[in-house]
């Protein structure tokens, strides 16, 4: 075998499975795992510039293509709350043959791993929360504070089925790199980064899979979305890192810091502003971020 072969340089693609859904996934390096979580609207090689400093530094890092962004993971009863995709994570551990894995969530990914975290505590050794940060305190500010209430209207406009679905879409995506630069207006990514976003929206059932995010999450009448709901107020029971960006044009860094209050962390936390970044902060500041990660990691290994 050659050192390649034992050590690819490269992400390696792999799926991963929760029942009959299949999840496309990017894994890297050897060693204790790291799950990561990619947001809206976005993709799994979001985190291609955390893969290989994880790896090196002696990690299994695997980023998960998330429910509903492909074909093969929407499920036939259409459920998108968060508890439902909290059972996606525990099903890939259990299927990476492991007990604990650190876990890093971005945007929706954060809202995910927070509710896996609440459902399973003893699955994790650790938790990084990037851009969102918990959501019962943030929904709170969203009420009250002017200039947030402003910055979260798109999700008001997500819950207007079928308006909202065919403007995503229209002219090639347009909406949805509209909300890139507004969320990250001081960086530009490489052509080749949206491409990658706009080839799995292209896909079927993918819009509406996305938006499910936010219709389904707003419901607190069905019994899935009670029970997401309850998930995501429990406090968490393993330690948790909380990054944000300074510019980031969806969540301010003072709502951040407010949303994360010490109550909810009794197995303690920190929170991190990254300089010079907005919403898309792992991208815009790879080595200032993977630094901190790692640094998070290596404490609760």
């Amino acid at each position: 075998m050659t050192p390649s072969e034992r050590a690819p340089s490269e992400p390696q693609s792999c799926i991963l499975e929760n029942g009959s859904l299949r999840f496309t996934a990017r894994s890297l390096g050897t060693g204790p795992t790291v799950l990561l979580l990619h947001g809206f609207p976005d993709t799994e090689c979001s985190f291609d510039l955390q893969l290989p400093a994880l790896a090196a530094a002696g990690y299994r890092a695997i980023a998960v293509r998330m429910r509903g962004y492909e074909p093969q993971s929407q499920p036939a009863d259409g459920d998108y709350h968060a508890a439902a995709m909290a059972s996606d994570v525990i099903a890939w551990i259990d299927g990476l043959g492991t007990d604990r894995v650190h876990l890093v969530g971005h945007d929706w990914g954060s809202i995910v791993a927070q509710a896996a975290v609440a459902m399973a505590p003893g699955r994790f050794r650790s938790l990084a929360i990037l851009a969102v940060p918990r959501l019962r305190p943030l929904a709170r500010l969203i009420r009250t504070d002017k200039a947030q209430r402003r910055r979260s209207l798109y999700g008001l406009f997500f819950q207007w089925r079928g308006v909202s679905d065919f403007w995503v879409r229209w002219r090639n995506f347009a909406y949805l790199e509209r909300l890139w630069r507004r969320w990250s207006p001081a960086w530009v990514p490489p052509p080749a980064t949206f491409a990658g976003v706009r080839a799995v929206f292209r896909a079927p059932g993918v819009v509406r899979a996305a938006l499910s995010y936010y219709r389904q999450g707003s419901d607190h009448r069905s019994s899935a979305g009670r029970h997401s709901a309850k998930l995501l107020a429990i406090p968490l029971t393993v330690p948790v890192l909380g990054l944000c960006g300074e510019r980031d044009g969806c969540i301010g860094t003072d709502i951040f810091r407010q949303s994360m209050p010490a109550s909810d962390f009794p197995a303690g936390h920190d929170i991190c502003e990254v300089a010079d970044a907005g919403h898309f902060l792992h991208q815009e500041r790879p080595q200032e971020v993977n630094r901190l990660l790692l640094t998070w990691i290596t404490a609760h290994d």
